[in-house]
């Protein structure tokens, strides 16, 4: 395998880390032996090397000290800290399949962790960046951007899996890419309902990179609207940094500079609306369409006639779905719990039934089904999954083949989504017959590729509103005043599936 790109790493760098982590009884010596260098030659800088490595050494068993009793463990391979959800992501992302191709590695077998000439694990600049995006578009969509993920994990760990460090006055240790103490994951899963990746009882499940950085993007996300004030990037960085008290404190000041410095080497630039909100948090992002269309599309989902089918024939996930999106699914944390608990079979995964026999699908699983497809299909774009379950949700309260006069999980008919295959270029999935929209997949593909052009209907950039009112009543027939009861419900479905692991 090919050696990956190695990040500079000389004297200075050493030192600045190790009286960033040594314990205060061990950075005298160390800033005894940087005075005498300033003055003295080669015998002292001997003499200096011979004190950095005795006093790393020191840390190490000062460190191995104040975490007895914690799991040893380590990660070789990306497959041993991160699920294959994940991993599918990041070789989706065209630059890690690159870096990683060019390195020697391969689909078929375990992609290596790249390792600095001390051994430590770390992700390459290439590597953070795409769980940065990932995460963000998966949770933050429009909320944090992934520039500023990117340059708090270069100074908080240069980019290290196993970095950590002890706070003296609050007596806990910060883990990983993010330096996140484990008590605030707990606090952040428990209280404010971040628990798409489980940490209850297991610490060092933060080390993971994709779960580590998940969290400071939520603890960021927290820090947002701090005492419920809108702060701008400046307060959110030093208070990541030194605590909420120390946001304006002269001790983070250093720090934001640095974070500045930093945040400009990473290619996307200049943060937009003072770089943390992208967009008003408070609405939803809807999609922005692919392209216009030379055509008016059909008559609007309201008036569809219900999904002809033979009876609720359908009970079997594997049945109507293709193998792809099935393995999507299996490999879903959530929905892998949920049908593990059910004991569900593969190649035999049933649909759930109500009383009267009518197939549906579980939050869980429609949540999943939302998010493979904005990441295979509008990765580019800015939505949340849970808009389109919100839709789902209002449209035909999960059934399979939908409510009267509302074919399937989102209410669009075949011409409808046909004049979307056609016309706009939506051709991730097939429309032959009626039969191909029972797929919960292409469903929602159809619905978020709906959202898309009604989102510039016309030419005009529209509100959240005015495209969920016109997505059950058509954009020719919305009316504030009789379609307000569409966006309330619409509202808390939203409430609701925001209230899901996010």
């Amino acid at each position: 395998m090919a050696a990956k790109h190695v990040p500079p790493h000389g004297n200075s760098l050493h030192c600045s880390l190790l009286l960033h982590i040594l314990p205060p009884p061990l950075c005298p010596f160390l800033s005894a032996s940087i005075r005498l260098d300033q003055g003295s030659g080669g015998i002292i800088r001997y003499v200096f090397l011979i004190v950095v490595r005795a006093c790393a050494g020191l840390s190490v068993l000062f460190n191995r000290f104040l975490n007895k009793g914690r799991m040893v463990f380590s990660f070789k391979y990306w497959n041993d800290c991160t699920d294959k959800l994940d991993m599918e992501a990041m070789w989706m992302v065209p630059d890690v399949s690159t870096e990683w191709l060019d390195a020697g590695e391969t689909r078929e077998q375990n992609v290596h962790l790249s390792r600095d000439p001390d051994g430590q694990a770390y992700l390459t600049q290439t590597e953070m960046r795409a769980v940065a995006e990932i995460i963000v578009r998966r949770h933050f969509a429009s909320e944090i951007h992934p520039d500023m993920l990117c340059a708090i994990a270069e100074l908080e760990s240069d980019r290290q899996l196993f970095a950590s460090r002890y706070n003296k006055k609050t007596k806990g240790t910060t883990l990983g890419i993010m330096q996140i103490l484990p008590k605030t994951a707990e606090w952040l899963s428990n209280e404010l309902g971040y628990r798409y990746y489980e940490v209850a009882g297991e610490p060092n499940l933060v080390y993971r990179p994709f779960v580590n950085v998940y969290f400071g993007a939520a603890y960021l996300k927290w820090l947002s609207n701090f005492e419920q004030k809108g702060r701008n990037e400046e307060f959110l960085v030093r208070a990541y940094r030194g605590g909420t008290k120390k946001a304006i404190h002269k001790s983070t000041l250093t720090y934001w500079r640095c974070y500045l410095a930093v945040r400009e080497t990473f290619a996307s630039g200049k943060f937009p609306n003072d770089g943390f909100l992208m967009s008003d948090a408070s609405s939803p992002t809807i999609l922005s369409p692919i392209s216009s269309s030379p055509s008016p599309p059909p008559s609007y989902a309201s008036e569809a006639p219900s999904v002809k089918v033979a009876g609720d024939s359908y009970v079997i996930w594997d049945s109507i779905i293709s193998s792809e999106d099935m393995e999507y699914m299996q490999n879903h944390p959530e929905v892998a719990k949920e049908w593990g608990k059910s004991r569900e079979k593969r190649g035999q995964v049933q649909f759930s039934k109500d009383a009267d026999n009518k197939s549906y699908l579980s939050c869980v699983e429609l949540r999943a089904v939302a998010e493979i497809i904005l990441f295979k299909h509008f990765s580019s774009k800015r939505v949340k999954a849970a808009i389109l379950c919100a839709i789902a949700e209002v449209s035909s309260k999960r059934f399979l083949y939908g409510v009267p006069k509302r074919p399937g999980l989102m209410g669009i008919n075949h011409a409808l989504a046909l004049w979307l295959h056609n016309e706009l270029g939506y051709k991730a999935y097939k429309v032959v017959s009626d039969d191909d929209l029972c797929n919960p997949f292409a469903f929602l593909y159809f619905g978020a590729a709906y959202m898309a052009w009604l989102s510039e209907y016309e030419g005009r950039e529209r509100t959240p509103q005015f495209i969920v009112q016109a997505y059950f009543v058509g954009p020719q027939n919305v009316n504030a005043q009789e379609t307000v009861a569409l966006w309330v419900k619409f509202q808390e479905a939203l409430s609701k599936y925001d209230g899901m692991k996010r």
